[in-house]
C-alpha cells in the first residue's frame, strides 16, 4: 500500500500491517507535498490517510476465514484538535472481539456496521485528530432463512 499513488502523493506511509491483519501503524509525513498556507498538514489529507484501513483490514482478515464480502467506509467523523505540524501517527488493532462480534453479526443478520475510532498523533505523542470512522460490512453468501 505505501506505492498506492493515493497515499504516497499525500505522504501517507504505512509503516507496518500486523501478521493476520489485526492491526497497521501509520505514518503521515509532513512535506511540502501536503502543507497547507499555516505550514501544517492539509486536512484532507489526515481524513484520507484516517479512511482507508479499517475496511482494508476487516476485508482481508475475514476473506482468509472464507467470507465474501463487500466492505467499504460508510461514514466518518473527524474532529481536528491541533495543527499537524509535524509528522503525524496512528495506529489501528482490532481486538479479538471486534473480530468476533464482526463474524457474528455478520454470520446471523449478512451485514455489520460499527463505529470504530482513531486517534493520530504528533511527534510528542500529543493527540491532534480524532476519527470516528463507521465500516460497513456484507456478508455476500449470508442467506437470511426467516423469511
Amino acid at each position: 500500500m505505501r506505492f498506492y499513488p493515493p497515499l504516497l502523493f499525500q505522504r501517507i506511509w504505512v509503516v507496518n500491517i500486523d501478521k493476520g491483519f489485526t492491526g497497521v501503524q501509520v505514518k503521515i509525513k509532513r512535506s511540502f507535498l501536503n502543507k497547507n498556507y499555516n505550514s501544517s498538514i492539509f486536512g484532507g489529507t489526515i481524513f484520507s490517510a484516517a479512511d482507508p484501513f479499517y475496511p482494508v483490514l476487516f476485508h482481508q482478515l475475514l476473506s482468509k476465514k472464507g467470507y465474501k464480502l463487500k466492505v467499504w467506509s460508510k461514514s466518518s467523523s473527524i474532529h481536528y484538535l491541533k495543527p499537524g505540524l509535524s509528522d503525524l501517527y496512528f495506529k489501528i488493532n482490532l481486538s479479538d472481539d471486534d473480530i468476533a462480534n464482526a463474524e457474528a453479526v455478520l454470520n446471523t443478520g449478512g451485514k455489520y456496521m460499527a463505529h470504530h475510532p482513531i486517534d493520530i498523533y504528533n511527534k510528542d505523542g500529543e493527540i491532534c485528530v480524532s476519527v470516528m470512522n463507521e465500516i460497513y460490512l456484507r456478508n455476500l453468501n449470508f442467506t437470511d432463512v426467516s423469511l
